[in-house]
């Protein structure tokens, strides 16, 4: 029985705007510092078509299996400004979910980006139109349409549960989807890692000036590795 849900509210634009300043890296150091990283980092072969897409927006989600694009057609067409559809297409190997004219009809309808657990097809079209698609690889076999399928309900993505409304982020290094209810927590944790790496590219930075010059050289070890080596040296 299909379950076709409405949008979920997008993220606050705010939100949006502050998380865009990160990287995937950066976010997943965030969940990792709170605890979460388990379970929404997705599968590291869903990738972008290329390097240079990036994602960020609202989860729309799209429910199919065994290559079957109807349910990916009416979340495009249901779908508006400020979401990414997130398929969760079970991995199918044998057929392509979608290619450039999908991909041309979500880009002028103003959607952010698709991510398909699963395969695409038309490499060199989608890089053309530019908008993000990420996915397992390329399989150049046509889709089927069947139905009925599922829109805005929860999905399996990359190993990764991702409900309507979820913070979604992509770029080169793969894909993290961020709980709606802890996006703000999750963005302060990313940018006390973001200060911390900010520091030690400083001390790297002055440890090269001072062997550059002669200078006695800097401790360049970390804190915490200091405080592990002198935990193992009391045991």
């Amino acid at each position: 029985m299909s379950q076709y849900r409405e949008l979920p509210p997008l993220i606050p634009e705010e939100l949006i705007e502050k998380a865009s300043g990160f990287s995937t890296a950066n976010i997943c150091d965030g969940m990792n510092k709170l605890g979460l990283l388990a379970g929404h980092c997705m599968d590291k072969t869903i990738k972008p078509v290329s390097d240079k897409m990036r994602v960020i927006g609202t989860a729309c989600t799209v429910d199919t299996k065994d290559g079957d694009n109807f349910p990916l057609h009416l979340a495009i067409y249901s779908c508006k400004p400020g979401y990414v559809i997130v398929v969760g297409g079970k991995a199918y190997e044998e057929r392509a979910y979608m290619g450039d004219l999908m991909g041309g009809a979500a880009d002028a309808i103003g959607i952010s980006g698709i991510v398909v657990d699963g395969y695409v097809r038309d490499k060199d079209g989608l890089d053309r139109i530019g908008m993000p698609v990420f996915s397992r690889g390329f399989k150049p076999a046509s889709p089927v349409k069947k139905g009925p399928g599922g829109l805005n309900v929860p999905v399996l993505c990359g190993a990764v549960e991702v409900q309507p409304g979820d913070l979604i982020m992509g770029d080169y290094d793969g894909v993290v989807a961020v709980p709606r209810d802890r996006i703000e927590e999750v963005l302060a944790a990313a940018a006390e890692k973001v200060a911390y790496e900010g520091n030690r590219v400083d001390a790297i930075e002055e440890y090269r000036r001072c062997s550059r010059t002669g200078e006695p050289l800097p401790d360049l070890t970390p804190g915490w590795v200091k405080e592990m080596m002198e935990k193992k040296e009391e045991i």
